[in-house]
């Protein structure tokens, strides 16, 4: 992958990790899917920074909710704020969750243990995991219409995506951007580079062809007007030897406009020259 793809990652993941979940349950689905099976061992130092982040928001939340807990069941009983409060909450309930805490909680899936590679013009998106959460983020992604293939791969658990509309689609549903775009532009770009340089190639092996297709029929025009033979050809192909001497450069196309006849009948004349100045004799049927 070249230098100018990975910046467009990194500034794709660091988009994502930069997103603030307006939700309190968004903001508890992402740090699900951000610590889950990973407990927050990220070397990753926007990773690690988003982890406080919402470690943070999480436990003042946290701290509100109990406040107004405590004080609804009444401040002259005594009630107060608990010490110490550890939010954690309870595991990412992926079945009784909303779409858009199920998006947060990819976002930090993704975040967490995915990677994006474009090596070669490819897309290629794939989530790291143990084998059971491999085996549940592939179900959970089927469940939000995008299903995903996993497989084992050295121990480990590994939910692949190779198609860029659904790697785009993904992205788009997990909050990317501007990152997105910039990467979407990219591709279409390098799409078109590709065709581009597929349809001059194909033109330059067809212009080489014609050249040397010209040049034996030339050649071939010389041997039979040499001795004689040309003379005493049909008219079409008289005709056909004139146009190829005076416009070499001519495709079939363009000699067939000039004398008014098929292209097919006119390849047919050329063709014809060509047998008799390597065989010494016309082969296949006359030509009118």
């Amino acid at each position: 992958m070249s230098g100018t793809d990975r910046d467009v990652v990194a500034a794709l993941r660091s988009e994502l990790a930069a997103i603030e979940p307006a939700r309190a349950c968004d903001l508890e689905a992402e740090r699900a899917g951000l610590m889950g099976g990973s407990l927050g061992n990220h070397r990753d130092p926007v990773l690690a920074r988003l982890a406080v982040r919402l470690e943070r928001r999480g436990t003042a939340s946290a701290r509100m909710a109990a406040r107004s807990v405590a004080q609804g069941a009444g401040a002259g009983a005594g009630a107060h704020e608990p010490a110490s409060f550890v939010a954690l909450g309870p595991p990412f309930d992926w079945k009784k969750s909303s779409e858009h805490c199920r998006m947060a909680y990819l976002r930090g899936r993704f975040l967490a243990r995915g990677s994006l590679s474009l090596a070669g013009g490819r897309t290629h998106l794939e989530f790291v995991l143990g084998e059971t959460e491999a085996r549940a983020l592939a179900s959970q992604l089927s469940d939000v219409g995008l299903p995903a293939p996993w497989r084992t791969r050295r121990g480990r658990g590994v939910v692949t995506w190779k198609s860029a509309e659904t790697v785009g689609l993904f992205l788009r549903r997990i909050g990317a951007g501007g990152a997105l775009l910039e990467l979407e532009a990219r591709q279409v770009s390098r799409t078109l580079r590709g065709e581009l340089n597929r349809v001059l190639n194909a033109e330059s092996a067809n212009l080489q062809r014609s050249v040397a297709a010209a040049g034996r029929q030339l050649a071939a025009i010389d041997v039979l007007d040499a001795d004689g033979r040309l003379t005493a050809q049909p008219y079409a192909v008289r005709a056909a030897a004139q146009a190829r001497r005076e416009t070499p450069e001519a495709t079939l196309s363009d000699l067939a406009e000039r004398l008014g006849r098929h292209r097919s009948a006119v390849q047919r004349a050329l063709e014809r020259i060509e047998r008799l100045a390597v065989l010494g004799e016309a082969v296949g049927p006359p030509l009118a």
